[in-house]
């Protein structure tokens, strides 16, 4: 509620409860039992870093007005002034990274399309978010969906290309009706079309709705799905950059990367850059789920701890047992183990210990948790969703499962580690994309740090 005092946080709040804070004069600010106080002091906002979601919660998602009050077009406006190379080159010194998982440099995929020649250039936004306990894409598009909007046309004006697609999740369909209605009321404004903003520059945009693919999320199989075709992973070269939607160049990245252009260009490079360490530069919403007391969306720079998400910001286990590990990245991210919680987030140093940061959903689990099933759980989720393309993947993961079952079942239990340690290098070396490429990560963190759940004698080994 807005307050002459700032705006003021109640909750959670039940139908049953509206009359008493009527009563109370909750629209005034005034104390009652759900009264969180001034929202901007509540301790989970508070200690946060919001540059991408500043205005989610803040503005009417679908008012233009809302959005320009609070800094929208700010950036397109300074795109516009720029030469498409000065763009550019302003995203490539922010140090901007992909966030939907694999981290490549933005600006670096930017200037390949830039300089590809080809009289039809696209963009492409990824946001069919699949991974397990990510919602951070869906949050910024029906929250704040004109940031999108704004971010897809400066990657347009700043490479050539004049036509933009949102790939938008079958399980979104509230985000896919507000980037509708989005887009419409743009264009009405002369915010997209023949004429950007009235620069004399083409920019048009339309939303897609998926089918309900995983494997869609992986931006070759999205490209077949947006020209019509079963979503399957394409083998590469030649590169999206290069050769991809139509066959013509293509700027693809996920939401949360297209999301964090205009604040780059309307506050510069630096800025942005001086959020992070390492080279992994700015902020990140990480999206705490599982078993948490308080789960939800937490936007940091990179450099928090895995500890001070989970404890700090989630309060610990919903069930008030000791954490013993949080996947991190998805399904197909590694079992990070509590000994592990204290190192910084950062792309390099989990890539060092054999995890990543992804998309950064993290999803908790306490000290009652079977790491053999969740390991058999990752290879049994590839079965299902695997395109069928390339035979690691297809049939290496029901494999997998066969050789995960016999090992929990103590079956020739040495033997078939050793099968199982050879099939995920198999996975890793010879998959075409990340599907059955990372789905060994969760299997062989699980079997690095939590030996015992497969039966394995830690102690034993250790002696031999």
């Amino acid at each position: 509620m807005v307050t002459p005092q700032g705006r003021v946080a109640y909750g959670p709040v039940q139908p049953e409860d509206v009359p008493g804070l009527f009563d109370a004069g909750f629209h005034h600010g005034a104390a009652h039992p759900l009264c969180h106080g001034l929202t901007a002091q509540i301790p989970f906002l508070a200690r946060q870093e919001r540059l991408t979601f500043a205005r989610v919660g803040l503005t009417d998602p679908l008012s233009l007005d809302d959005y320009l009050a609070h800094g929208g077009f700010e950036g397109l406006k300074r795109a516009i002034a720029l030469a498409p190379a000065d763009v550019v080159q302003a995203v490539t010194d922010s140090g901007l990274r992909g966030r939907g998982g694999a981290a490549f440099p933005t600006g670096i995929k930017w200037k390949t399309v830039l300089d590809t020649p080809a009289a039809q250039k696209y963009i492409a936004c990824n946001a069919d978010e699949g991974d397990s306990g990510t919602f951070s894409d869906r949050m910024l598009m029906e929250g704040d969906p004109y940031c999108l909007i704004e971010g897809m046309t400066i990657a347009g004006l700043a490479v050539g290309a004049t036509q933009g697609y949102i790939y938008v999740r079958s399980e979104y369909p509230h985000a896919f009706r507000t980037l509708q209605a989005a887009i419409g009321r743009a264009r009405a404004a002369g915010w997209l079309g023949a004429s950007v903003a009235g620069c004399g520059r083409a920019f048009e945009l339309e939303v897609r709705l998926g089918a309900g693919a995983y494997i869609c999320g992986e931006e070759t199989a999205m490209l077949e799905s947006l020209e019509g075709k079963r979503g399957v992973v394409r083998t590469k070269p030649p590169l999206p950059a290069i050769a991809g939607l139509f066959g013509q160049p293509t700027v693809i990245n996920n939401v949360m990367s297209l999301a964090a252009v205009p604040l780059i260009l309307a506050r510069g490079a630096a800025f942005y850059r001086d959020y992070g360490l390492g080279r992994s530069r700015g902020t990140l919403p990480f999206q705490l789920a599982g078993n948490l007391r308080r789960t939800g969306l937490v936007e940091k720079a990179f450099g928090v701890t895995l500890r001070e998400l989970l404890e700090d910001f989630g309060g610990g286990s919903a069930s008030g047992r000791p954490l013993r590990t949080a996947q991190v990245g998805g399904p197909l991210g590694a079992y990070v183990p509590a000994t592990q919680f204290d190192v910084p987030l950062d792309y390099e140093q989990y890539a060092a210990m054999g995890a990543m940061v992804g998309h950064g959903g993290i999803v908790a689990f306490d000290d009652t948790v079977d790491m053999a099933k969740m390991a058999r759980h990752a290879m049994a989720f590839c079965v299902a969703e695997s395109c069928g393309k390339c035979t690691p993947c297809r049939i290496g993961s029901v494999r997998g499962v066969e050789v995960i079952d016999r090992i929990i079942a103590g079956e020739e239990r040495s033997r078939n580690l050793a099968l199982l340690d050879s099939l995920c290098d198999t996975m890793l070396a010879g998959s075409l994309c990340a599907m059955g490429g990372m789905t060994p990560y969760p299997v062989q963190s699980a079997l690095k740090h939590f030996p015992q759940d497969f039966g394995i004698d830690t102690a034993a080994a250790a002696a031999a």
